[in-house]
């Protein structure tokens, strides 16, 4: 399967029709067409539902879906390759909402201004997720949530720290306390992360839950905000993902005693050494000596 025919195929499905597409590509109709028929001859299966417009069959959306990633994949080494010496392309990092990324992405600010051709893809998702793009090549980096399993990778711990509390509606009543204490949250319906790692410390945390209604987990704390906002749950969580709501409907409170966690900044072994990958890693390294 050649990496051209999977760039035909997903010209095709963007402009979902075949005679556009073949335009686009600089294609006669018929030689688009007999390529499409030959990839579906060697996947075996029909890829498009034919009609006014082409629609995807459920082949389709599989091959889509990995014809993208290895499309992504193959622009990211040759960008790699072609910008060895003048630094450029697109350097690829991945996070979920924590103090320490936010610290981080401003620095690219920074960065840039030394390698003002670099762009950036900033891909935010949770730790899993972001773990299987950056096994499969997609990201350059992932700032990944500890205790996490970095075995794998090689990795920079960040300095900053977060800090963990109740997110809950402004009119609750545990909005006008300063800080959250377990005795506090008896009889409370809860959505806390659902991440295992993760979990076990924040139930370590909790000690006894026999009180308490642990009633959802969250791979982003967004997906449980509704049900804050609704006011018939709250939500553990660290204070970087939610400082952008707004605090008249929904505040953040400490947990007491505190609860912190860690960030680290992780990459596929063996580390860059050229593009701008590696000269990201030189940033930071120089950014954060000594502070970590």
């Amino acid at each position: 399967m050649e990496i051209r025919v999977l760039r035909y195929f997903l010209a095709v499905v963007r402009e979902q029709n075949i005679s556009r597409a073949a335009e686009s590509l600089h294609l006669t109709q018929p030689t688009l067409s007999r390529q499409l028929a030959e990839l579906e001859a060697e996947i075996g299966l029909p890829l498009f539902e034919r009609g006014r417009h082409l629609t995807l069959t459920e082949a389709g959306v599989m091959l889509r879906h990995r014809a993208e990633e290895a499309v992504a994949l193959i622009d990211r080494i040759e960008a790699d390759f072609r910008q060895r010496e003048d630094v450029g392309g697109t350097l690829a990092i991945g996070s979920g909402v924590y103090a320490a990324g936010a610290e981080l992405i401003r620095g690219l600010e920074e960065f840039s201004l030394r390698y003002p051709k670099v762009r950036y893809e900033i891909y935010t998702n949770s730790a899993d997720t972001l773990r299987e793009r950056l096994d499969a090549g997609l990201l350059d980096f992932a700032l990944l949530q500890e205790p996490i399993d970095v075995a794998h990778y090689d990795y920079f711990r960040l300095p900053t720290k977060d800090i963990w509390g109740l997110f809950t509606r402004a009119d609750s009543p545990l909005a006008k306390k300063k800080k959250i204490r377990r005795q506090d949250l008896s009889g409370r319906r809860l959505a806390i992360a659902g991440r295992l790692a993760v979990r076990k410390e924040v139930e370590h945390w909790l000690g006894d839950t026999g009180d308490l209604v642990i009633f959802a987990h969250h791979n982003l704390v967004d997906n449980s905000v509704p049900l804050v906002m609704d006011g018939f749950a709250d939500a553990i969580t660290l204070e970087s993902s939610v400082q952008n709501y707004d605090p008249s409907k929904a505040v953040f409170r400490p947990l007491d005693p505190p609860l912190e966690t860690t960030v680290v900044l992780a990459w596929k072994r063996f580390q860059p050494t050229f593009g701008a990958a590696g000269r990201f890693l030189e940033f930071v390294r120089e950014k954060y000596d000594g502070k970590a």
